[in-house]
């Protein structure tokens, strides 16, 4: 495990057992330590991506797109310690849930929008994002990377996690990422990939940056 992390995130120990954690309320149930609450990089690829050390660039104070924010799992940790956080999600039900978790979080602005529609969003998130992060599950994940690039400024980054079963359940992961960073590479180049098995099966972390 690596400490590269960003300012608001610290270590601490939850019976125990040393994780990453943010400053804030409670939202899936998670561990907490006074206002510290345990980030469970098994329910969150960022997570994940943090606890293996990954290069994501992320500093605190960010301003963040976030696509495919679900119920706010990882997206309220995002919020707890980046700046202004555009939580974007197309189901109504877990959409209820990350507007619970926005109540007690005045920087995280959930959006009940489309992920592969960025028009429909574009008149509300401000242009030069510092991080797109990224985790949908539907066909076509570097599509959805590639058309919001709008929203990202020229020396932003993108955290993306590949689930390689929604792209195609047949089909090897292996091969599976390797048509997407192919894909990909029409708008990115890549900063690091790693495979997050240890805490997701068939998941490939990406971070990349703009052309």
């Amino acid at each position: 495990m690596s400490d590269n992390r960003p300012a608001g995130v610290e270590r601490r120990s939850f019976d125990g057992d040393e994780r990453l954690a943010t400053h804030g309320e409670p939202v899936y149930g998670e561990p907490t330590d006074g206002e510290w609450r345990a980030w469970n990089p098994n329910r969150s690829k960022l997570g994940a991506m943090l606890e293996l050390g990954m290069d994501t660039g992320l500093e605190g104070g960010e301003t963040v797109l976030y696509l495919g924010a679900a119920s706010g799992t990882t997206v309220s940790h995002v919020a707890d310690f980046a700046g202004p956080t555009y939580a974007v999600e197309f189901a109504a039900r877990p959409a209820r849930d990350l507007l619970e978790a926005a109540k007690s979080r005045d920087r995280l602005f959930p959006l009940l929008k489309d992920a592969r529609k960025p028009e429909t969003y574009a008149h509300v998130v401000e242009s030069d994002v510092d991080v797109i992060v990224q985790d949908v599950a539907t066909r076509g994940q570097a599509r959805v990377a590639l058309e919001n690039r709008r929203f990202l400024a020229d020396d932003g980054r993108l955290l993306l996690a590949v689930k390689a079963r929604s792209e195609d359940v047949t089909r090897e992961p292996s091969a599976v990422y390797d048509d997407v960073r192919e894909e990909l590479s029409e708008g990115y180049e890549f900063v690091e990939t790693r495979g997050l098995e240890e805490y997701h099966t068939d998941h490939l972390g990406i971070v990349a940056q703009p052309l």
